[in-house]
Parts: structure tokens; sequence; C-alpha cells
């Protein structure tokens, strides 16, 4: 059984270090299919676990934009609610990671734009880069 959890453990490791090894140049701007899986992935984690963050940002977000009243209370409220909505955003992307679309909440990450309060976007929207490149060997003639 040992055996069984670490062979698992290795193809579960070695699946997600080859999500995030690079393929390209540097200057490439289109990324493959595991790129996206893994950012994914990553973007969903992420969001679960620095979810509780969005207390302290909405409540200074708050504070800076009327009085600190306002911050502690009103904040704290909205905190808790951007707080929730990450939870789900990140579950969603768990979930959901084998499917390359658009971060839900924006920004993406938490430190990203931190004086800017969180929104919420389309759910679902597929990533333009992924599919670009077949779109422009498609030719139609008319």
């Amino acid at each position: 059984m040992k055996t069984y959890r670490r062979t698992i453990h290795s193809v579960l490791l070695s699946c997600l270090l080859l999500a995030f090894s690079p393929t390209g140049s540097a200057e490439e701007e289109s990324h493959n299919y595991g790129y996206y899986m893994g950012s994914k992935t990553l973007n969903g984690f992420t969001n679960i676990v620095t979810s509780w963050l969005e207390i302290p940002k909405n409540v200074i977000n708050a504070t800076n934009d009327s009085n600190i009243f306002w911050g502690l209370t009103g904040g704290t409220a909205k905190g808790v609610i951007n707080m929730a909505g990450r939870i789900g955003v990140g579950v969603a992307d768990l979930v959901t990671f084998w499917l390359p679309t658009e971060p839900i909440a924006q920004p993406d990450y938490i430190w990203k734009d931190f004086d800017v309060d969180t929104t919420y976007g389309d759910v679902f929207r597929l990533e333009d880069d992924v599919f670009q490149s077949e779109n422009e060997s498609q030719e139609y003639v008319e």
C-alpha cells in the first residue's frame, strides 16, 4: 500500500512539474494547453489559501474611501463576502482545471492591484490564445 501511494504521489508531482515547465522562448506570446492547466490549478489553489486576505484588503480600501468606522464595519462585511467569493472561484478553478478559461475573479491574485476592489467576471470564458492557432490555420473559402 505504501508503494502504491508513493507511485501516485510521484506521478502527480511529475504532472505538476510538467505543467509548469517552460516550453518555448520568452518572447513567445501563446502558451500550450499544459500551461493553462497548471496556471488555472495554481490560481484556484492560491485563491483558496489567500482568500482570508480579502478582509484586511477591504477594511483598508473602505477606510481610505471614507472613514475608520465604515472601514471596520462595512469593509469587514465586504471582505467576508469577497472571501467567500474567492473560495468559490478557487474551488471552481480546481474542479475545472482541465478547461482553459480566463480567471473569474479580477484581479486574479489578491496581491495584484491591492487597492482595487475585487470584481467577478464571466464564468467559463475560454482563453483566446488556446484556440488562436487552430483558427489561424483554418481558411474558409467562399
